[in-house]
């Protein structure tokens, strides 16, 4: 419904709302006339008759739904989004004082809920956060912010590549002030929307069986939102259930992501590198998530040499996750380092308890960490943001070196005036 997508407002009715009740109808219709709407888009029926209405017509800029009458308004506004079109700020009101719901409604995508009964000046207070989210320059601030891209491997099962993509993700948002999509593709027993305490709904399983439906609106409807600025596409599907796909699916999803959002974080398993290679292709990033052990230096050394052969063009980050602090390592860092050729970029110590707090808490370990245990994730978020600006500016001087008749041109011109400059 709301952020990150960007409404047509010259096509749609800048305000509409569905009210329950007379008392509501005639505390908006004054609102409505400060702001320059017509007094007669208050229409009486509630949520129920916003859903038909919406149906056979466009979506406005900003619509008000009344939940009073809803006996399920989590289930309501769902129904909701699906006839809503991408870019409508939706503000709610009901009268179930439920911090719970507030939370879900807002993850569900609207952008606020007012407790019955409400003032005149709270009223005027949302509508004004949400005019200014309409009028704010977010096409400038996506040109200024390229859209960055990473692939997150585990090396091996259990590694906890899982825990390191969903802490990037939330650290692109929190703080780098990036809107981000966390893309988990382990279908089945995917932990991405897990870790954040969110239900993943079903939006990844219909992707895969009906690529044709990926677009913009898709991407809004489907993706679950933890905050303002971190959404995730994740799934549960059922073990029965094998993932029959080409591939496009994946393609068509990273493409809108690339449109909808400014970073992209995708949570490969390592068995998709070898299904789906272009997965990788477009990514600017590519962090590598091992753990000191025979196996796991063996399966680096293999994963590091498909990356330089099939994605030769993408950053690679090496992480040594769940390191010890004493002794107890399986192989040491030195050795490790000398068997796959290159240094550890990142070393993440394991720390059981904070773990387990992040868990409980549906927490990413980025945000629950503190201190040192901070640091390895904050160099991570930096690493990642700084390889995908290196990589654009290594873009722009090929372009810039593209231009042959221009600096032939111009070689030819000043070779031609040096000697004369050395005359002089």
């Amino acid at each position: 419904m709301n952020a990150p997508f960007q409404a047509r407002a010259g096509l749609r009715d800048p305000f509409t709302a569905f009210v329950c009740d007379d008392a509501t109808a005639d505390m908006l219709r004054p609102v409505a006339v400060e702001h320059g709407w017509s007094p007669e888009k208050v229409n009486k029926g509630g949520l129920r008759n916003a859903v038909q209405s919406l149906s056979v017509s466009a979506s406005p800029n900003i619509l008000f739904v009344d939940l009073s009458e809803s006996g399920d308004p989590l289930n309501d506004i769902n129904a909701l989004a699906e006839v809503c079109e991408p870019g409508t700020i939706v503000i709610a009101a009901g009268a179930v004082n439920d911090v719970r719901l507030y939370r879900d409604l807002v993850a569900s995508g609207i952008h606020d809920y007012l407790l019955k009964p409400f003032t005149v000046d709270q009223l005027r207070d949302t509508f004004a956060h949400a005019q200014m989210i309409l009028s704010g320059p977010r096409g400038e601030a996506q040109a200024e912010k390229p859209h960055v891209m990473s692939a997150v491997i585990g090396v091996r099962g259990g590694v906890g590549a899982s825990t390191v993509a969903t802490s990037l993700a939330w650290l692109l948002g929190e703080k780098a002030h990036r809107s981000t999509a966390l893309l988990d593709l382990d279908v089945h027993f995917g932990t991405g929307a897990l870790a954040l305490d969110l239900e993943p709904g079903r939006g990844l399983t219909d992707a895969i069986e009906n690529p044709s439906r990926i677009d913009g609106l898709f991407i809004e409807r489907a993706m679950v939102r933890a905050n303002e600025r971190l959404s995730v596409l994740s799934a549960e599907a059922p073990i029965h259930q094998p993932l029959v796909t080409d591939g496009t699916a994946f393609f068509q999803l990273q493409e809108e992501m690339r449109n909808a959002f400014e970073s992209t974080v995708v949570d490969l398993p390592r068995h998709m590198l070898i299904q789906y290679p272009h997965m990788v292709h477009d990514a600017h990033v590519a962090v590598v998530v091992a753990e000191l052990t025979l196996a796991a230096t063996r399966d680096t050394i293999r994963v590091l040499a498909w990356l330089k052969s099939n994605a030769p063009q993408t950053k690679v980050i090496v992480i040594a996750n769940r390191v010890p602090s004493g002794g107890a390592l399986e192989i040491s860092r030195k050795d490790f380092e000398q068997s796959i050729e290159r240094s550890v970029d990142i070393v993440l110590p394991v720390d059981g308890k904070l773990a387990a707090q992040a868990a409980k808490l549906g927490k990413p370990l980025a945000e629950v960490a503190t201190g040192k245990m901070a640091a390895p994730f904050n160099q991570l978020s930096n690493m990642v943001l700084s390889h995908a600006s290196e990589e654009g500016a290594a873009a722009a001087q090929v372009r810039d070196s593209a231009a042959p008749a221009k600096s032939l041109v111009g070689n030819l011109k000043s070779m031609l005036s040096k000697p004369k400059a050395a005359a002089a």
